[in-house]
């Protein structure tokens, strides 16, 4: 059991920008309409628009800037080592597409408060339109495909149980800080794309609960940063699926959930090809050979510092194929034709 630890300072949100426009404004004033007031942070990835020029009327906020792209995952670290400079008790990440309801961070500071076994809490993300989902904290599968609870369902009610899930989405989420300094930061090999599930794998291996707060909302304009990048996808996708499962699945389930990844990532990389982004899915197959390789000495501290069993993991482990899934799902329905087993 960890030791329970009250706010020492205000909690630190980051907001990584690329670009963000009229859209960083907003996400920074929904959190100056906070109900419990945070130190805002902006790390800017080199941005070539105006968009930080409003700051200038904020000068309460933080602004780190770097001189290339660095990613979510580089955009976001800084941010965090401030928070613990700061002693900070608690920072969570925001995407600079993304407004907050104003009891946002007051609700989920309030579970972090009280519940000292958890790592780290996650908001209910609504889309933009105020009707969809876009994530009630993210799962891991065994065919090694995270996906977000409740994604592009219509919100009635459906994910409004407190309750533990297995990864924070990084778009809307609150860490504890020492939980931080315990299992490291985001992985900036992952540049962008499920550094969120592999910070939050290695939270649950180092046995810290991940919980979602349902009553926390934000409302986030999926895809704007990333959607403006022609294949940027398909290559983090390709790269970062391999690594995620390499650093984090223990010895006993890595076949299993090996040999159903590789088979997702050659349909994956064949409708890549149809769209167009083969040279994408191309450089995303060699990079994710290259870390993957180089990820043993990171696996093995993982590995040799956690505190669950496999059993524990396996157990949170969604046995099933994400809902968006579409063209393994057809080829499972047919294999079990072939074998006559019911679907």
């Amino acid at each position: 059991m960890k030791n329970m630890t009250k706010s020492t300072s205000k909690p630190v949100v980051v907001i990584p920008n690329l670009n963000g426009g009229a859209e960083l404004e907003k996400a920074v004033l929904s959190l100056k309409a906070q109900t419990l007031q945070p130190h805002i942070i902006v790390v800017d990835n080199a941005s070539t628009d105006d968009s930080l020029a409003f700051l200038a009327n904020h000068p309460e906020v933080e602004l780190i800037r770097h001189t290339k792209n660095k990613g979510y995952a580089g955009g976001v670290n800084p941010g965090f080592q401030r928070a613990i400079e700061l002693n900070a008790a608690y920072a969570a990440p925001l995407n600079d597409d993304a407004v907050a309801d104003p009891r946002w961070l007051e609700l989920l500071v309030r579970h972090l408060d009280t519940h000292p076994e958890v790592g780290a809490v996650a908001s209910k993300v609504m889309k933009a339109d105020k009707i969809h989902l876009d994530s009630t904290g993210d799962y891991y599968t065994v065919w090694g495909l995270p996906y977000p609870r409740g994604r592009d369902e219509v919100d009635e009610g459906q994910y409004d149980q407190l309750t533990d899930i297995f990864a924070a989405s990084g778009a809307s989420s609150l860490f504890r800080v020492a939980a931080l300094k315990e299992v490291g930061l985001f992985d900036e090999d992952f540049f962008a794309y499920y550094e969120d599930v592999d910070l939050s794998f290695r939270l649950q291996l180092a046995g810290w609960k991940i919980a979602y707060v349902p009553e926390s909302v934000v409302y986030h304009a999926i895809g704007m940063t990333s959607g403006r990048i022609k294949g940027f996808t398909t290559y983090q996708t390709m790269k970062n699926l391999p690594l995620l499962l390499r650093k984090n699945v223990p010895d006993r389930y890595q076949w299993r959930i090996t040999w159903r990844l590789n088979l997702a990532l050659i349909l994956f990389f064949w409708r890549a090809v149809s769209r167009g982004h083969l040279w994408s899915a191309m450089k995303g197959d060699w990079a994710s050979s290259r870390l993957s390789y180089m990820a043993g000495e990171k696996r093995r501290q993982i590995q040799s510092s956690r505190k669950v069993s496999d059993d524990y993991i396996w157990g949170m482990i969604v046995h099933d194929l994400p809902p968006n899934a579409h063209a393994l799902r057809k080829l499972r329905s047919f294999w079990w034709k072939v074998r006559g087993k019911k679907t």
